[in-house]
């Protein structure tokens, strides 16, 4: 089977994620409150025109097959709450990393990241037969790194001075994670039973 992820609309209970398009631009910027920005390397939605920018170099890099792009779906209201991607797709080694996931703040600790994560690793691990799926954060975003091991990911390491945020010359250090395919069954029945409560 080959490696080739596609866009495709993922569905939970709590969550959807439908692959993005442009139409999503003016609920991404409405989602988008400064403060999901703070650990993120770009700077947040001043205008409508920022979330249009973002859709658009998200979409070109999906077309350039590295990214696969999605606004993330509320599913008892409706409302999109924020977006993710698989991003860095290595095709030739079965791999991939679940990134660029932001969610608003009234969606956060709530069942709409796990639910969104477990759909994504369950397409990446089942749907498309990935080796590894990695995550990161900036290792001052407790927060998150603390969400990520509670997917259960494993911790591998700082990667130093990763990442230079172009708009304020912040230059981060970047906690890296991973599940690997044969992790992945104990990952998927912990995030099962997560989700059934």
């Amino acid at each position: 089977m080959d490696f080739d992820p596609q866009p495709v609309v993922l569905e939970g209970r709590h969550v959807r994620l439908e692959p993005l398009l442009p139409a999503h631009a003016p609920v991404l910027f409405a989602a988008a409150k400064p403060e999901v920005f703070r650990y993120l390397i770009i700077p947040p939605f001043a205008a409508v025109a920022d979330a249009e920018r973002y859709v658009a170099e998200a979409l070109a890099a999906q077309t350039a097959g590295t990214e696969v792009a999605y606004a993330t779906v509320r599913r008892s209201d409706g409302r999109v709450v924020g977006s993710t991607r698989f991003i860095d797709i290595r095709r030739p080694h079965r791999g991939l990393e679940i990134g660029w996931t932001w969610i608003a703040p009234e969606a956060q600790r709530t069942a709409v990241n796990t639910e969104a994560k477990y759909l994504m690793l369950h397409q990446a691990f089942d749907g498309w037969g990935a080796m590894r799926v990695q995550l990161k954060t900036d290792v001052k975003n407790a927060q998150s790194r603390a969400a990520i091991l509670r997917l259960g990911a494993k911790f591998e390491g700082v990667l130093r001075k990763q990442m230079l945020r172009p708009h304020d010359g912040y230059e981060r250090d970047t906690a890296m994670f991973s599940i690997i395919r044969d992790e992945w069954p104990a990952v998927k029945a912990g995030l099962e039973s997560k989700l059934a409560r």
